[in-house]
């Protein structure tokens, strides 16, 4: 298992976690403010958003770990990175935005790293 890629995996499902969280009415007006909802097109954006990144997570587990441990080994990444999304969304959702911006930075580093590496 490479580090590029276990990195990958865990911050392109932190990243997908927290936007599919934003996606949500009551986790928007918690990070936004109370009143303020997702336009249709942003939800939308969103939820893509968060599909592609569990995606990236399954293809950089299963290039880690092989077909056969690459999918126990992502469900424990989903499993963790979704624990520490709950906890942020709980205690500091404020921090949700910064939490998302920030892993999916991280996974365009990594994905251009396994690419060029």
């Amino acid at each position: 298992m490479s580090a590029i890629h276990l990195t990958l995996a865990l911050s392109s499902c932190v990243a997908a976690f927290s936007a599919l969280g934003l996606a949500m009415d009551r986790h928007y007006e918690d990070s936004y403010g109370r009143g303020k909802t997702p336009s249709a097109g942003l939800r939308r954006a969103l939820r893509l958003v968060g599909t592609g990144g569990l995606l990236l997570s399954l293809w950089a587990c299963l290039a880690a770990a092989g077909n056969a441990q690459g999918w126990v080994f992502w469900f424990g990444v989903m499993t963790l990175s979704a624990l520490c999304v709950v906890l942020l969304l709980s205690y500091a959702p404020g921090g949700v935005t910064r939490v998302l911006q920030g892993g999916a930075v991280l996974a365009v580093l990594c994905v251009g790293w396994a690419v060029v590496g």
